[in-house]
């Protein structure tokens, strides 16, 4: 499969096969990547770096590929989007209440999921399983439903009391993270967070968190033929011209031999691809 295509890259999207299936818009083209893999890739950086969200050119990518103004207005850029417990919504002050009725206004996962240990998240309904392969996570199993993306926030903050909220991206990629059992680590917090659970229905209403009963671990397989021993971050901020051979992809990571690059870093970039 012969692919010489140019134009500014998104983040990899991705379907829950076996293994997971990947693809990259660069551009007007979409390339299948799974079939690049065993063969030796060259991307290489124009210079240049369009914003994600207006286009306008940008000498610095915010955000994962926004421009400094839209990193300024857009709500999806604000401080709530990472510590959804912030979210202002409510006191009238949310940068898009258009946007928020559309993304935050509905209902969210708080999940469980092992991408280099276990670790508790949360995403829209609408982005299971997306999320859960953004982070690499090799199992996930969704515990609550709620029906706003605070609610899910101040679930997420009484569970990391107890397990991390953070991947460890240099362990996920190294390929040794060991098979836990989510169900019964479920229930152990259950019982170790019952008050702070409780709490939240009393404030919010028994019918605003939902415990997802019966709910069976997800298991991700990823199309990587060899994890790095070591790993060496690669990013056009530093090199133009990036190559070597695909071994794998993982989360938002292509696993070259020569090095691992974040493709949703680099959001905006202008970028030939060439195999």
């Amino acid at each position: 499969m012969a692919v010489n295509v140019s134009g500014n890259i998104q983040k990899m999207w991705a379907r829950l096969d076996g293994p997971v299936s990947y693809s990259l818009s660069i551009g007007d083209e979409t390339v299948s990547l799974n079939e690049l893999i065993k063969k030796k890739i060259s991307l290489e950086f124009s210079g240049k770096i369009n914003c994600v969200h207006c286009g306008r050119s940008t000498n610095k990518s915010f955000s994962q590929g926004y421009c400094y103004p839209c990193f300024q207005k857009l709500a999806q850029c604000d401080s709530c989007i990472i510590s959804p417990e912030k979210c202002h919504y409510e006191s009238g002050t949310c940068r898009e209440p258009l946007w928020a009725d559309e993304f935050c206004m509905q209902d969210h996962i708080v999940y469980l999921a092992n991408s280099s240990g276990i670790k508790v998240g949360i995403t829209r309904a609408s982005q299971v399983p997306t999320r859960w392969i953004d982070q690499g996570a090799v199992q996930a199993l969704p515990i609550f439903r709620v029906r706003t993306r605070q609610q899910s926030g101040f679930l997420e903050m009484v569970f990391k009391q107890h397990v991390n909220d953070k991947t460890n991206w240099r362990t996920m990629l190294k390929g040794e993270t060991e098979v836990l059992d989510l169900e019964q680590q479920k229930e152990q917090l259950l019982g170790e967070c019952a008050e702070d659970i409780k709490g939240l229905e009393d404030r919010f209403g028994i019918h605003a968190i939902s415990n997802l009963t019966g709910m069976k671990t997800v298991s991700i397989d990823y199309p990587v033929e060899n994890y790095p021993s070591k790993i060496t971050s690669l990013s056009f901020d530093k090199e133009q011209k990036i190559e070597g051979t695909l071994e794998g992809i993982k989360g938002q990571y292509l696993i070259l031999d020569t090095g691992v690059l974040n493709i949703r870093k680099h959001g905006g970039y202008e970028i030939s691809l060439t195999a």
